[in-house]
């Protein structure tokens, strides 16, 4: 019987020749019947793909394989099956686009000046500790927190990641300089690259929450600092660390609590929104 499971991982380190590597993870993946976007740059690897467990694993154990690679930390999910409608593996100037490539530098150890790492327990330890000179910054798109956020915290108006120079740049963050800033995203590597960005520009004091969402929820479910739902960037669209989330979206027809996202037809001028099970039921969106 089949067991559909999810991988997500990155590694920043300097890869010569990203082409090779993107020969040889197509290769590995497509061998192991997986689907889902692996991105490859200078900088590293940025992979999301599923199949059946066997497969994955397999896949895992081939990646690691490569030195570079060996240490890559691999967060596992359940998946629905056929969760990504194909495999996707390309080159591109960054594994995650800022629209900033010269900026990063990366080594051996991962992003040069990145902000400092902080694993779950140390985020709290960091917060009972300072209390509201801590600052919690979303390193995702904003409609992702419409759905899940970690409470209180700064959520930039940006829909997609490119927005964030713009963002950084024209000063309305300024205040949280001299702030102690903890940034985080779903699996850590948007905040691996947002977080040097806030340092080479004067932000004093940055932390990034290692392993992202995902390890903060692993570790403390629904019982810590994060509130409501995580998107995900496949076919469950969004996922629940426990059945006591809270219920954070609203519904864009009727306005009821709702973690529930939809793809639209382009026709209606948005190709995402939150919409319930009862409007889509009644015919009132698609």
């Amino acid at each position: 019987m089949a067991v559909p499971k999810i991988v997500l991982f990155y590694v920043f380190t300097p890869l010569a020749d990203p082409e090779a590597i993107r020969l040889w993870q197509h290769t590995l993946a497509e061998a192991n019947d997986l689907t889902g976007r692996i991105l490859i740059s200078e900088h590293g690897i940025n992979a999301t793909v599923g199949g059946d467990i066997r497969d994955v694993k397999r896949y895992v154990k081939g990646t690691r394989s490569y030195a570079p690679f060996r240490e890559a930390d691999i967060k596992w999910s359940d998946g629905l099956g056929d969760d990504f409608p194909r495999l996707s593996v390309r080159v591109r100037p960054e594994i995650v686009s800022f629209g900033a490539p010269d900026e990063l530098k990366v080594d051996t150890s991962g992003v040069v000046g990145g902000g400092t790492h902080l694993a779950p327990r140390e985020v709290h330890d960091l917060v009972e500790g300072r209390g509201d000179d801590v600052v919690f910054f979303d390193g995702r798109n904003a409609f992702e927190a419409e759905i899940g956020r970690f409470r209180g915290a700064v959520v930039p108006a940006v829909s997609t990641t490119r927005d964030f120079v713009h963002e950084l740049d024209s000063g309305k963050y300024d205040h949280l300089k001299d702030k102690a800033v903890v940034t985080y995203c779903t699996g850590g590597v948007r905040c691996e690259v947002l977080s040097s960005l806030m340092r080479s520009r004067g932000f004093g004091e940055v932390y990034q929450l290692d392993g992202g969402i995902v390890r903060y929820g692993e570790a403390f479910g629904d019982t810590g600092l994060w509130e409501g739902s995580l998107y995900v960037f496949d076919k469950r669209m969004a996922v629940n660390f426990s059945d006591q989330a809270s219920i954070l979206g609203r519904c864009t027809e009727c306005g009821v609590p709702t973690s529930r996202y939809e793809n639209l037809p382009e026709d209606q001028g948005r190709a995402l929104a939150l919409v319930c099970e009862s409007c889509t039921a009644e015919g009132r969106v698609g």
